[in-house]
Formats: C-alpha cells, sequence, structure tokens
C-alpha cells in the first residue's frame, strides 16, 4: 500500500523463479491479497478465523503437524500454478483452512449475514458462490476447495478405511523444531537440577502461619 514494493515484484511466476532465480515468488504469491478494499478485509478475516480456530482445534498440541499442512498445501497449489497460470495463491490458501476445518466440524451451523443458514460443512460453497457474484474468477476457489478436500481425505478418510493407512507424516525435523519435547518418565535429573528440599520444621511454620 506504500509502493515500497509491486505486486509485479510479489507475484508466481515460474520463469522468474527457475531461471532468475527469485526465490521469493514461492511465497509472497501467498500473501497478497489485492489492493485495500472488501475483498482484502474479508480474505483477512477468514483466514485469521480459521487458522486459529485450526490451531486451536483439532491441531491442539501439534503445531508441527500445523505447519505441514500448511506446506502441503501451499505445494500442491504451486504445483497447479505452475499449468493454470495463476498469479496469486493466498484466496486459495484461505478457502484451504475453511474447507478442512468445515470437514472437522459438520455439525455446526453456520449463518452468512443473517441470510442463509447451512451446515459448516457447506460453508467453502457458500463462499465461492459470493465470490462469483462479486464478479472474481472461481478458480481459485477451487483450487482451494480441491486441495483441502485431498489433505483431509489423506489425513482424516483413508487411514480409517478398511486397509488404510496414514500417508501424510510429518517429517521429524519439523516435530524437532515446533513440538516441546515428551518428558521422559525414567529420566533421573542430576543432583544440581533437583529441587532443594526444605526443613520439614519449616514447612510446618508456614502451615500454621501462612502470609
Amino acid at each position: 500500500q506504500l509502493e515500497f514494493i509491486t505486486p509485479f515484484q510479489l507475484y508466481f511466476n515460474p520463469d522468474l523463479i527457475f531461471r532468475k532465480f527469485q526465490i521469493w515468488r514461492l511465497i509472497t504469491n501467498f500473501l497478497f491479497f489485492g489492493p485495500l478494499g472488501f475483498s482484502f478485509f474479508f480474505n483477512m478475516i477468514f483466514l485469521y478465523r480459521y487458522c486459529r480456530m485450526l490451531e486451536e482445534g483439532s491441531f491442539r498440541g501439534r503445531t508441527a503437524d500445523f505447519v505441514f499442512m500448511f506446506l502441503f498445501g501451499g505445494f500442491l497449489m504451486t504445483l497447479f500454478g505452475l499449468f493454470a497460470s495463476l498469479f496469486f495463491l493466498g484466496q486459495a490458501f484461505t478457502i484451504m483452512l475453511v474447507y478442512v476445518w468445515s470437514r472437522r466440524n459438520p455439525y455446526i451451523r453456520m449463518n452468512f449475514f443473517g441470510l442463509l443458514n447451512f451446515q459448516a460443512p457447506f460453508l467453502p460453497w457458500v463462499l465461492m458462490g459470493f465470490s462469483l457474484l462479486l464478479g472474481n474468477s472461481i478458480i481459485i476457489d477451487l483450487l482451494g476447495i480441491a486441495v483441502g478436500h485431498i489433505y483431509y481425505f489423506l489425513e482424516d478418510v483413508f487411514p480409517n478405511q478398511p486397509g488404510g493407512k496414514k500417508l501424510l507424516l510429518t517429517p521429524g525435523f519439523l516435530k524437532m523444531v515446533f513440538d516441546t519435547p515428551e518428558e521422559d518418565p525414567n529420566y533421573n535429573p542430576l543432583p544440581e537440577d533437583r529441587p532443594e528440599p526444605q526443613p520439614r520444621g519449616q514447612d510446618q511454620n508456614e502451615q500454621q502461619h501462612p502470609q
């Protein structure tokens, strides 16, 4: 907005990425949501809301898995962008988060601007219809829904099928970086790391004369 950089320096361009080594475009194309306006704030609100609900809900205590979902979704969208001439993928990423949340919370009732009442799994499709009414292309929304469905199927559906197994395994280095290590129940701390026991008489005096 301050025009320090322009969208032309951010958009997804495979030729500039692989021939000019402008690697940052692999990330910056997800970070641009257009000029300030209704569409911009609409995307910001949904991105914040559903990213937060996923992180505090089904991904609570699983930060590495949460980050891996970001990387998996971004990778698939980038592959599709190579063939579909898409310039910015941020909205597709938002729709992916909405789709995953909606499928994991199928019984929640939603209200869209006080006009529509529906179950949560229909939310991505309602957003796509709203985007169509605004005159936007629905290719980006369909991409977000498709990638969200692929992740949901591989993570939540296929492992529970007869003969199915978990295919999306979070790399160990992500768990090492983002997840707190589990405490070893057999760990015996060094003497200098053990808390000093207080004299028994002092404990009794504190119980008799609480401050």
